[in-house]
């Protein structure tokens, strides 16, 4: 990618690993100067218990053209997050790109309950992780990044909003991940008379570093997690969604997206881009036309 960031900053939101730790690379491969935070730190890891930290992800920026920031912060304290602003106002007096991918809950979903049979306390908990989060961080981030026109704020979830429409068989999790697509929408709206950006972006099915755990697999042999979940033959790497991320970011015209929900997949295909093999996985497409069941082993063809 062409660096054409050069100049702008970046608050990546929920950088320490997945998809945020992929977006804030790439922005940085761009030339972005990028703030990445969250709670896992070389001192002290976060209630995930993961061992990527903030400080890695800062490294992965700087070493791909940009410069990264390392900021220990919880986006559940407001005190925290409004001192963050003030640091970046103070360094920069600008905010061009929010990115809001503080998520943490996978561990508090629970599947196939109903609502009455699943633990209020981890389903409040991870409305919190998962919602009260982009709300502190948005809420303390705008008055800054509308300072100047063209800001760009980019929602993470999971699912695309016509996916979304069907329910996502946890009632917590579909609440949470359903409401982002609203808090971009809602931001999108508000942002439009300061010139700016709103989007919400998915990933496909993501094999992120705790999902490459989870199979057993890495980066090099992770087709073999096929053998225990067929779809994961369409999955992608977080560099796939950091790629399109990057590149609206450095869109001119990227206020024809505002309001908009947008996969990775989508956002490829708009920009030319590709996963990392050079491949453009779309699993999304093949659920909307084969439906989510398993049915055996998958065929690809026409889906990366």
């Amino acid at each position: 990618m062409q660096e054409n960031l050069h100049g702008k900053i970046a608050l990546v939101a929920g950088a320490t690993r997945g998809c945020g730790r992929a977006i804030a690379v790439e922005l940085g491969r761009a030339g972005a100067t990028v703030y990445v935070t969250g709670r896992s730190t070389r001192a002290q890891r976060s209630e995930m218990d993961r061992p990527e930290t903030i400080e890695d992800t800062a490294d992965l920026v700087t070493a791909a053209g940009g410069e990264g920031i390392a900021v220990r912060v919880d986006h559940l304290v407001p005190d925290e997050v409004r001192a963050l602003v003030a640091r970046v106002d103070a360094a920069h007096g600008r905010l061009d790109i929010l990115v809001n991918d503080v998520w943490g809950g996978d561990g508090y979903a629970e599947w196939g309950k109903p609502l009455w049979e699943q633990s209020l306390d981890g389903g409040l908990r991870m409305l919190e992780l998962g919602l009260h989060t982009h709300i502190i961080t948005s809420h303390a981030a705008l008055p800054l990044l509308v300072r100047n026109p063209g800001g760009l704020v980019v929602e993470v979830t999971d699912g695309t909003d016509e996916f979304n429409r069907k329910y996502r068989d946890s009632f917590f999790y579909d609440l949470t991940k359903t409401s982002v697509s609203r808090i971009a929408l809602a931001q999108s709206a508000e942002l439009k008379p300061y010139g700016g950006t709103a989007v919400v972006v998915t990933p496909g099915f993501l094999r992120s570093e705790a999902m490459l755990d989870h199979f057993g697999v890495t980066e090099r042999n992770w087709r073999d997690g096929a053998a225990k979940e067929p779809h994961f033959i369409l999955s992608e790497t977080p560099a796939y969604l950091g790629r399109g991320v990057a590149a609206l970011a450095a869109d001119p015209d990227r206020a024809r997206w505002t309001g908009s929900s947008l996969s990775s997949t989508a956002l490829a295909r708009a920009y030319g881009l590709t996963d990392v093999d050079g491949s453009v996985p779309d699993i999304w497409s093949y659920f909307a036309e084969h439906g989510t069941a398993e049915n055996g082993p998958i065929d690809p063809a026409g889906y990366r």
